[in-house]
């Protein structure tokens, strides 16, 4: 046995290893989180079932839930993209875990990186979950998966830029007001349940350029109407992408 077999080799990990472990941990932090659970699964399958079951809004002609499931899954992006990044990076900004966390060899931008990617395998448990109930529920999807992924990444690069740029620059306290009326607003206003088309005229011009509204309304375009690709939707959700990630690049305190 040479010498030197068992000497420690002290240093970081690579990279990608520790994003990779960061991303696992923020994943499994947020999947055991009560409240976090309650925005992400518990209320857009309650609302799916709901207002599937139930004729509470008039949503035109077809099954309720073709209208309704496009909606959904809108949702289920913002809760977690927008609502519960944005609560759960204020808290850690107000206890120090993002000082402590920027101090580490993992880099700043290695530690956001993982922070989206745990956003993203939380989207994709919940989209999971809610096609399955919206098949059980009789959902009869159309048009290019293709466009579908678009339209969720660039909604998830919208909310998560807003996210952020709320979560670094506010009181954890005055986020989690914020964030969940937020929330609440754009599940009335955003064509999630209830159509645009219930609105006053002067207030869906304002309403379409949502990034909900944008969002849920182009999946619906391509889910249920069959259409290729909806461009003035995505320009919308890409317009608040770059909009969401450059503010909060340029504004994000990490104290």
């Amino acid at each position: 046995m040479s010498a030197g077999t068992y000497t420690p080799r002290p240093g970081a990990a690579p990279l990608p290893r520790m994003i990779a472990a960061q991303a696992a941990l923020e994943t499994r932090m947020l999947l055991r989180n009560g409240e976090q659970l309650l925005l992400t699964v518990v209320i857009p399958t309650l609302l799916l079932v709901l207002f599937s079951a139930v004729d509470i809004v008039d949503t035109g002609t077809g099954e309720p839930v073709d209208f309704l499931a496009p909606g959904i899954l809108a949702l289920a992006v913002m809760s977690t993209a927008f609502t519960g990044q944005a609560i759960a990076t204020g808290f850690e900004r107000r206890y120090g875990v993002l000082k402590r966390l920027g101090a580490s060899p993992l880099p700043r931008w290695g530690l956001m990186t993982a922070k989206t990617l745990s956003v993203l395998v939380t989207e994709v448990l919940q989209i999971v979950l809610l096609t399955v109930i919206a098949f059980a529920l009789g959902w009869s999807p159309e048009g290019n998966p293709f466009a579908v992924l678009l339209l969720l990444v660039l909604g998830t690069m919208a909310f998560a830029g807003l996210g952020l740029l709320m979560a670094g620059t506010l009181k954890a306290e005055a986020t989690l007001a914020a964030a969940n009326l937020v929330f609440l607003l754009l599940l009335v206003g955003g064509g999630v349940v209830v159509p645009l088309e219930k609105f006053p005229d002067a207030a869906q011009s304002v309403l379409g350029l949502l990034p909900i509204s944008a969002l849920s309304g182009g999946l619906r375009d391509v889910l249920q109407h069959g259409a290729a690709m909806p461009w003035g939707d995505a320009a919308v959700l890409a317009v608040w992408a770059v909009l969401g990630l450059g503010a909060a690049a340029r504004f994000f305190r990490w104290e």
